[in-house]
């Protein structure tokens, strides 16, 4: 029994954690789905080992019927030589603001999913998770300008990332699919 309850006040901590907002970090205030879902370029990221050696990132949000998203990130290794996919399920977090969602690619498990800068046009978006661990810049392009690059950067050492190990992805030519490949 005392095994049962420390397991489920762990599995709360855990799960509530991974789904809260980093200190000082404000979701933004009106995010319309409709206008959000559609193909995003990742064009830069805090390097960690989900995406690590991808390149010509990508993350395509469809809305279902019942509110949330569908999300497929698509990224290419080039070590495999393939094309690696992961579908996902994001929803917004309950009673908070609109530019805070939860993300799930493993079952029940979710994790934060934070618009905190999002132009009016809805071209650029700077997205975080639950702590500064993660940033990502996404664009409706696979390139941005130099000053869009360095106004990111800027709004990301503002906001406390630690920004040693950002990654710009390269969303170049992309690699052709080879014959063998099944994705």
């Amino acid at each position: 029994m005392l095994y049962r309850l420390i397991f489920s006040v762990v599995w709360v901590a855990l799960v509530t954690g991974c789904t809260s907002l980093p200190e000082d970090i404000e979701p933004v205030s009106e995010l319309d789905l409709k206008e959000y879902q559609g193909t995003w370029y990742e064009i830069a990221r805090l390097d960690h080992s989900f995406e690590r050696g991808l390149t010509h990132v990508t993350a395509e949000y469809s809305i279902n019927d019942d509110g949330s998203f569908t999300v497929i990130n698509r990224g290419y290794s080039r070590e495999e030589g393939s094309w690696q996919e992961a579908e996902g399920h994001a929803v917004p977090v309950e009673g908070g603001p609109a530019g805070h969602l939860k993300v799930s690619f493993f079952g029940p498990f979710y994790a934060s999913y934070v618009v905190f800068r999002l132009d009016d046009s809805y071209q650029t978006a700077y997205v975080t998770g639950y702590n500064r661990e993660y940033l990502w810049l996404l664009s409706r392009t696979p390139e941005v300008s130099e000053e869009t690059l360095a106004e990111f950067r800027a709004v990301a050492r503002e906001k406390g990332f630690d920004l040693q190990e950002l990654v710009i992805v390269d969303q170049g030519t992309k690699p052709v699919r080879r014959a063998d490949d099944p994705s």
